[in-house]
């Protein structure tokens, strides 16, 4: 399908004039001869550009533009005028124009202009697309009355820019919370900075927030930015506030209340725009009481509260779950598609998950690897999800579960495969590297 170009103009002569030159060239043109009749067009036809003239009776060209834009506001418009002025471009830009032409129009800039119109359009469309298969990647799975309820706050949350607080235990998703509620929010393009503030030293973290000049402190060798100005006109995410220290809550609340910071060993007042989350697994009401925490910041914080339920509080999830994290370890091991068993599945309904999603994610990863049949049994699922299970009890592979390192576990199964595929090539280990798509030097290494 060609595009369709919607031509604006009281003029009877440039319509007709530009209609010729764009239907030469393949497009399908409509045309309106003021803003009501564009409008009515616009939701008839639904074109692809819009060219339009700024000097028309009754509702002028930025009147029709602003109008357009509550319709359809990805319709990307180009304004043409005989009276040309700085002004008007800047009113025309203002309302979401997306160039500005004058007459006499130069028919290469106008072919120009409008094949750039159409090739940003289908760029916005494109990364609209991507953005949404972002969020799907990290949507949370689940259908449990606890998750609605979560997705209902997020939603009602996101779009606002109040500072939230976000509750829960260990391994429950907090990060994926804020990282959903920043995608909804009306900052999706801007960037999303993490910092743990339970992973830095205290005496680090003052730098790792707000930066440092060149020369600061010892050490200091370079001028830092800090995140508050790696996060501008994005999102920044506090996680595990409740561990920092009392004299950065300070400084953060400050700094909250300003909206302005300095880079330590700076004297330039930096001025910032940052939707603030933040998270914490412990109950900051108590650690105010004991003296941990900023009565203050917490009311600055919790402008908005979202709780994210336990594991154990959503157990109707579990099976979707399940077949989210072995979907995504099947991708990383081709043909190994995994599933489990009701049998295997009931033995995880009834497990209490103190470390939760998480916790699940990763015994699903370690039973991708480490069971061989695609079907995985009651009897492949290690303590304590199954408690009937002897101790020390092998796999059905005739593997031990009871490897505490995931790495160590793969590294041992890969071997193992690497071992087999070997053999079955008579030993040959650059026909063997061949046909993994891998070096004889990665096999050796492997295999050592």
């Amino acid at each position: 399908m060609y595009p369709a170009v919607l031509i604006v103009d009281d003029e009877t002569t440039i319509i007709e004039s530009l209609e010729g030159i764009l239907s030469d060239d393949g497009f399908e043109v409509i045309h309106a001869y003021n803003g009501y009749e564009a409008l009515k067009k616009i939701e008839t036809a639904s074109p692809d550009i819009v060219l339009l003239d700024i000097w028309m009776p009754g509702m002028d060209g930025i009147e029709t533009l602003k109008e357009i834009k509550k319709i359809a506001p990805n319709l990307p418009v180009v304004m043409i005028t005989g009276h040309g002025s700085i002004e008007s471009a800047v009113d025309a830009t203002k309302s979401g124009a997306y160039d500005f032409l004058e007459k006499p129009l130069s028919l290469d800039k106008v072919m120009v202009t409008i094949s750039n119109a159409l090739n940003f359009r289908k760029l916005e469309e494109e990364n609209l697309y991507l953005r949404k298969k972002t969020i799907q990647k990290n949507s949370i799975a689940g259908t449990s009355p606890a998750i609605q309820k979560l997705y209902g706050e997020i939603m009602s949350a996101a779009p606002s820019d109040a500072s939230i607080l976000i509750t829960g235990e260990n391994g429950t998703g907090k990060e994926l919370v804020a990282k959903t509620i920043h995608q909804f929010s009306s900052r999706p393009e801007q960037p999303f900075i993490i910092i743990n503030c339970a992973a830095i030293p205290p005496e680090n973290l003052d730098s790792e927030l707000f930066g440092h000049e060149k020369g600061a402190f010892e050490g200091a060798l370079s001028k830092n930015k800090g995140k508050f100005e790696l996060a501008s006109e994005g999102t920044l995410f506090l996680d595990e506030i409740g561990d920092m220290n009392i004299r950065t809550q300070a400084k953060i609340l400050r700094a909250l209340e300003s909206k302005t910071f300095q880079r330590i060993g700076g004297g330039r007042t930096l001025h910032m725009d940052v939707r603030l989350i933040a998270s914490s697994n412990k109950d900051l009401e108590k650690e105010i009481e004991a003296g941990n925490f900023r009565q203050d910041l917490y009311f600055r914080l919790n402008v908005i509260p979202i709780h994210v339920p336990a594991l154990r509080e959503r157990k109707e999830d579990i099976p979707m779950l399940v077949d989210t994290f072995l979907g995504a370890s099947s991708k990383a091991m081709p043909g190994k598609k995994k599933a489990l068993t009701e049998k295997a599945l009931k033995l995880l309904t009834a497990y209490d998950w103190p470390g939760n999603v998480r916790e699940l994610k990763n015994l699903m990863e370690r039973l991708s690897i480490m069971v061989a049949p695609d079907l995985i049994d009651a009897a492949d699922i290690p303590r304590p999800y199954n408690p009937d299970l002897k101790s020390q009890e092998p796999g059905r592979n005739g593997f031990s579960y009871y490897e505490d390192d995931l790495e160590q576990a793969r590294k041992r199964f890969e071997k193992e495969y690497l071992l087999q595929k070997l053999s079955t090539e008579g030993g040959d280990l650059i026909s063997t590297a061949k046909k993994l798509g891998t070096s004889v030097k990665y096999i050796k290494k492997a295999i050592s």
